[in-house]
């Protein structure tokens, strides 16, 4: 199969995405409330055991942009959930790779004894391995509430190397094969950035895990996620409040109505609160240092805003996605 990405599309029209009110035409921009605050993301700090091209964060063996969260900091949140009454049911952790942080097995176990779902987004590579004893020492209980999301970008050692590196694929797929093994719940994720349809990409995948003995559904959009390219630069529309009405969406959909995600910047003596996984670094989207505080609403003012979640109907978040256009590219056709 031919794995070369399509051509570069149109740049972003520097007017867009400045003013959070109004849209380069003038028109009202669209804003999200948070609605429920369901899922929690807690970024452990931007360090990674490997550079990927294309990763929207810029994690890599050198990147400490986000500083390593501390069990302590985590602990301080999760005690405001409980005082505040929140409606907080899982907690995600992300990176980087939350396995290099030295203190994100305590982390871990505390979000699983308050009974939180918990989703950990990993490569699955050496950091988790390391933890290999630890993790299968956890008890039924915490197990049942555990799902790690492991990193594929695509079905073939071809196509996953070609974005995460050299010698990345074999490690990955031991680290897949040892957690389905051990009868952990495990989903993927995966870009799409290939020449291949949504359905391609699936039954591609569905091969894989075939192959591998992994108890994964391939067809089920929780269970093999397939993220929208994220491209800052690549020209998008702006969303207007009209647009929902237009799209046929709520701003319910929305991940910022129900999430929000800690950081800790390096430099920086305590956490904030962002308003999503995607935009850890701009901080026009830094919304308090306290959950109560970022109990607010959201505009719109971004191109991952509008590509991931509103016209790509993405989520990092469990659960069902909506139903994804490729009107502006975010699924390339097949060739």
């Amino acid at each position: 199969m031919n794995l070369t990405a399509p051509p570069a599309p149109k740049a972003l029209d520097p007017a867009k995405f400045r003013d959070p009110q109004r849209t380069a035409r003038g028109e009202a921009r669209a804003h999200v409330a948070l609605s429920a605050l369901e899922t929690l993301w807690i970024n452990t700090g931007t360090l990674c055991n490997i550079a990927c091209t294309g990763c929207y964060i810029e994690s890599s063996p050198r990147n400490d942009r986000l500083a390593y969260m501390t069990a302590a900091e985590v602990r301080g949140f999760l005690d405001e959930i409980a005082e505040q009454g929140l409606p907080t049911h899982e907690i995600g952790f992300t990176g980087g790779e939350p396995f290099l942080n030295p203190e994100f097995p305590e982390m871990l176990d505390e979000a699983l004894a308050r009974a939180f779902r918990v989703l950990v987004l990993t490569n699955a590579m050496r950091p988790m391995m390391r933890r290999a004893e630890r993790l299968a020492a956890m008890d039924r209980a915490a197990r049942a509430r555990l799902t790690f999301r492991v990193s594929l970008d695509h079905y073939t050692a071809e196509g996953h190397e070609a974005l995460r590196g050299a010698r990345s694929w074999t490690p990955a797929i031991a680290g897949l094969r040892w957690l389905a093994r051990e009868g952990f719940s495990v989903h993927v994720a995966a870009r799409t950035c290939w020449p291949e349809d949504e359905g391609g990409l699936r039954r591609g995948f569905a091969r894989l895990f075939e192959e591998l003995a992994a108890p994964i559904d391939a067809h089920d959009p929780t269970e093999l996620v397939l993220f929208p390219e994220m491209d800052a630069g690549r020209d998008v529309p702006e969303i207007t409040e009209a647009c929902w009405d237009i799209l046929g969406k709520s701003p319910e959909d929305v991940m910022c109505a129900r999430s929000r995600m800690i950081v800790k910047r390096k430099g920086e003596d305590r956490p904030a609160v962002v308003a999503c996984t995607l935009l850890p670094y701009d901080e026009r989207f830094e919304l308090g240092r306290t959950l109560a505080e970022a109990a607010r609403q959201v505009a719109l003012n971004h191109p991952h805003c509008a590509r991931f979640c509103v016209l790509g109907g993405a989520s990092c978040s469990p659960g069902p996605a909506l139903e994804r256009t490729s009107s502006e590219g975010i699924l390339p056709k097949t060739k």
